[in-house]
């Protein structure tokens, strides 16, 4: 199973609040058993334009595809979303200081990199048009992320978008840093 899969399946688990509307959206569930020793299988076909398969196939998200691994996100289910994901490059996790992906990667480390993971995700599809000065998205852990649009750049939370790939299950927007989430 791809590592992608087992981070979209969690963040299926979590509603995404509307700060507008007051409405919560929820998407479904996974009913995968507690068995460890047990494995869910999942024997759907591959779909090679959902957001898993895009990432899990680009050299240049290889450190990403590893922290997702080491979040330890295991399910048997591939979500149908939709979703939008900021997706950081193995450049901009080399932006990050010395050693803190060595350090995010430990199993002490966990629920940080759950965390931060989950601050690159919102319950939604966003496309680039969508993406106007101001907005302020729900992501997937409970924050808040404001796009910023000056000269035509669009960004959000310092990031720039610097591409943007359609899915079947939303979109994928790569982009040149890592979000951190606020404190």
């Amino acid at each position: 199973m791809k590592p992608l899969t087992w981070f979209f399946a969690v963040v299926t688990t979590l509603g995404c609040q509307n700060p507008d509307s007051g409405t919560t959206a929820q998407t479904a569930q996974s009913a995968a058993p507690a068995q460890a020793a047990q494995p869910a299988v999942d024997n759907r076909p591959v779909d090679p334009t959902n957001i898993v398969s895009i990432a899990s196939g680009s050299k240049d998200h290889t450190t990403l595809v590893a922290a997702l691994k080491a979040a330890d996100y295991i399910t048997s289910i591939k979500n149908p979303g939709p979703f939008t994901v900021f997706a950081p490059t193995n450049a901009a996790f080399d932006k990050l200081p010395k050693g803190t992906v060595e350090g995010l990667l430990k199993p002490e480390k966990q629920n940080d990199l759950k965390t931060i993971l989950k601050y690159h995700v919102a319950v939604s599809t966003y496309q680039l048009k969508d993406l106007k000065d101001g907005l302020v998205l729900p992501m997937a852990n409970g924050g808040k992320a404001t796009i910023q649009v000056k000269d035509g750049q669009v960004t959000i939370g310092g990031a720039k978008i610097v591409a943007s790939i359609p899915a079947s299950n939303g979109i994928v927007h790569v982009i040149d840093s890592v979000l951190l989430p606020p404190a």
